[in-house]
């Protein structure tokens, strides 16, 4: 079916007045970042003055709001400071009235770690200001709809740090997040766990917790934004337009992969990315200076980052608030922001490793509270204001969303075959009927290893489905992942969809984990090298703990890759793969079968794949393979005992499966009743009904034969104690792969006198 056949779904207008060409490009300014258009040439913050007014003027003019805040301020603030000094001069009142508000982020954060017993208090109170900031004065999100497509997008990278965002999404009133939550931190089945996850709560975007990995799905979400936004936006409407937030720490900028990962955001020249860097010059065992002491303003300068660095150590959000301006500004770099901050900002044990987790002793509770005057106040006391103030950027969130929603309706009517395809993505991205479009093989077709046939999978679906992008890390000739006539996502051209990752695997999961998580529908495909998936194990198994529906198309599958050797011969890594609760691993041993694997793949939008597809030619389109049947795991693809059991089965998974299918053929000749089952996906098969799977290796045949090039380990669940299971428990070895495989016995001959023995005993 083509994109372009589809249809808008109705969306009445919100606002009673829809955008114009004039209205559209209007310029907008306010006392506050997220309010305000620094390059109108540039900008594509399309919202009007009227829906934008000046932070605290509304509030402000109050009395009695302000009268309550003064009589706040005046408990809070050193007795030198007299009121008169600050009461009428709005500026320096909403410098008080941040700072604050920033006091009571922390008190939370304290009361939270202290009540739990548990937790990352360091990090949350030294990067308190800068929480705060962000919630209140920059990010546009709307609490009320955490899902709303054009909000902005925000990371926490350095993810121990999570209570600064658990306590910062409860003051913007994110019902994921209430007081209880942040009294039950790390508990079983609370809201609150100890490292973000974003299937647990709302206003989280995705899970990090492993260092380092949170710059990546950053780099991915800013990367849809950019192709949605290419794809999309008119000179007159501009229906994707957000930034993207990540905070990281000290650790993700010692990891590999953010190095990996910023190389590519610099390259791609994503301008809407903001990486601010919490420098507290800590780390779990100490000072950074035991391992640390590279200037990494200038590695992310040399990297092509615009860099700025701001000391918050004395609570200045003005300067935060600058650097942040001078970000917006940008048009040609993502931005770097080093924060100065100090660690366990107020505890006894400030500065220092000890702070990083853990809690604060009564003394120290006291001094803390002490030095911001909170010493009368209730454990999780919230300032009634605090609410009031952070209700103003979540109404603007809302005004926003609704005028977004009309600008919508008017693109549907200007634009409706634009707006049929951004429609498809808006609701997860399979257009009707795209199963169709997938290729079906006989086995008369010529043959051709599993990755030729992955290769025309992809490319038909790419016809269909508008969301589908991804890439290889520099092996697309190899590895068949190319989209023929889509393009390359460059700067130069946002709506490719081929993404050119290079030799970084590592990036590239986590990349494709923001892709398939920033909620515009897009579908995307990591490709390597089987014996690679090494490299970026840790994305894979955050794809699917955080239910980042990547395909991951693994080719080289096995020791049939041949000259290669031992280095690129992969061996352990299935039984690692298979191992990744979630994880859909496949295995396709055709044509029919790989279609089959992407169906399943591309169908389930909240589980990860693995597609594990030979280099080499395989011997035969297997007879009796099916496409339909992948999505239950195992079937059988022959059988020659009517009514009766067979007397051995023989399981296999790729290449090997027609090494069974001809031992069979040849047992069978002899008079043998002889069953070849496919075993494509063991998760699949493993959720299947007892009956079914009791159908398929009933439990009263014992003499079973499993056959896959790789690590043994796992099959023994399938063959049974007096089962065979044929693999390799070696490295692999260099040579043709023919050979190869005839050293390690998957030859016909072998399989065949390993049934015979069986049959035997």
């Amino acid at each position: 079916m083509a994109i372009s056949s589809l249809l808008l779904r109705p969306c009445p207008p919100i606002l009673p007045t829809k955008p114009t060409a004039e209205n559209s490009h209007r310029c907008y300014t306010s006392n506050r970042l997220g309010l305000r258009c620094l390059t109108c040439k540039n900008s594509l913050r399309k919202e009007t003055a009227e829906t934008s007014p000046p932070i605290g003027a509304t509030l402000f003019s109050d009395s009695e709001y302000k009268h309550s805040w003064l009589e706040e301020l005046k408990r809070a603030c050193p007795p030198e400071i007299s009121s008169q000094q600050w009461e009428n001069d709005d500026e320096k009142f909403r410098e008080l009235v941040d700072k604050r508000g920033v006091d009571n982020v922390r008190m939370l954060i304290l009361d939270s770690v202290n009540h739990a017993k548990a937790g990352h208090p360091g990090m949350a109170l030294g990067m308190a200001e800068v929480g705060y900031f962000l919630y209140r004065h920059a990010m546009r999100y709307n609490p009320r709809n955490p899902k709303w497509f054009n909000r902005d997008r925000f990371v926490l990278s350095a993810g121990h740090g999570c209570l600064l965002q658990y306590v910062c999404l409860h003051l913007a009133g994110f019902q994921s997040v209430q007081i209880e939550d942040l009294k039950r931190l790390t508990k079983l089945g609370s809201r609150t766990p100890g490292h973000p996850e974003n299937t647990i709560t709302d206003g989280i975007e995705v899970t990090t917790g492993p260092l380092g990995q949170g710059v990546p799905n950053a780099v991915g979400l800013a990367l849809a934004e950019a192709h949605l936004a290419a794809r999309f936006n008119k000179p007159d409407v501009a229906i994707v337009d957000h930034r993207t937030y990540c905070i990281m720490g000290d650790g993700c900028a010692m990891e590999g992969i953010s190095h990996e990962a910023a190389s590519l955001a610099a390259h791609w020249k994503l301008n809407k990315l903001t990486l601010i860097y919490d420098d507290n010059h800590n780390t779990i065992d100490g000072s950074t200076d035991l391992a640390f002491s590279e200037d990494t303003s200038a590695r992310f300068q040399a990297l092509g980052w615009k860099t700025i660095t701001v000391d918050l150590r004395n609570g200045e959000l003005k300067l935060f608030e600058n650097a942040l301006l001078s970000a917006y500004g940008e048009t040609e770099k993502p931005t770097f922001i080093r924060v100065k901050t100090t660690i366990g900002k107020l505890s006894k044990k400030e500065g220092t490793s000890k702070t990083h987790h853990g809690t604060f002793d009564e003394d120290d509770v006291k001094q803390m509270k002490q030095k911001v005057k909170w010493e009368n106040h209730q454990p999780f006391h919230v300032i009634p204001m605090i609410y009031r103030e952070m209700q103003i950027q979540a109404d603007q969130g809302e005004k926003l969303e609704a005028m977004w929603t009309s600008k919508l309706h008017y693109y549907q009517t200007a634009y409706p075959e634009e707006a049929a395809e951004f429609n498809a993505l808006l609701h997860g991205g399979l257009v009707p009927g795209w199963e169709s479009s997938l290729p079906q093989w006989s086995i008369t077709d010529p043959v051709d290893a599993t990755r030729g046939y992955s290769e025309k999978c992809l490319n038909q679906l790419a016809k269909v489905l508008p969301g589908l992008i991804g890439g290889s890390a520099d092996l697309a000739s190899s590895n068949k992942a190319y989209l023929h006539d889509c393009g390359d996502f460059q700067r130069q051209n946002y709506k490719g969809r081929n993404i050119r990752y290079g030799v970084r695997e590592h990036a590239m999961g986590g990349i494709s984990n923001g892709i398939a998580l920033h909620g515009g529908g897009l579908i995307p495909f990591a490709a390597t090298f089987l014996i690679f998936s090494d490299y970026m194990k840790n994305s894979i198994r955050l794809s699917a703990l955080s239910h980042a529906a990547v395909t991951y198309i693994m080719t080289h599958d096995s020791i049939g890759l041949g000259e290669d050797g031992p280095t690129h011969q992969p061996v352990e890594q299935l039984a690692g793969l298979r191992a990744i609760p979630r994880l859909l691993v496949f295995r396709p041993a055709d044509g029919n079968e790989t279609a089959g694997a992407y169906k399943v793949a591309v169908a389930n939008r909240d589980v990860p794949s693995v597609i594990a597809l030979s280099r080499q030619k395989l011997a035969a389109n297997v007879e009796g393979t099916s496409s339909d049947a992948v999505e239950r795991g195992g079937y059988i693809v022959s059988d020659n005992c009517g009514e009766e059991l067979p007397e051995i089965i023989l399981i296999s998974t790729g290449s090997e499966l027609c090494l069974c299918e001809a031992s069979a053929n040849l047992l069978r000749k002899e008079g043998r009743r002889v069953r070849v089952v496919s075993l494509v996906c063991w998760r699949l098969f493993d959720r299947q009904p007892q009956e079914y799977k009791e159908d398929v290796l009933p439990s009263g045949v014992s003499k079973r034969l499993s056959v896959e090039a790789g690590s043994p380990l796992g099959w023994r669940e399938y063959v049974g104690e007096k089962g065979s299971v044929l693999g390799v428990e070696e490295f692999g070895a260099s040579g043709a792969y023919l050979d190869a495989f005839k050293k390690y016995g998957f030859t016909e001959e072998n399989v065949t006198r390993i049934a015979k023995s069986l049959l035997s005993c």
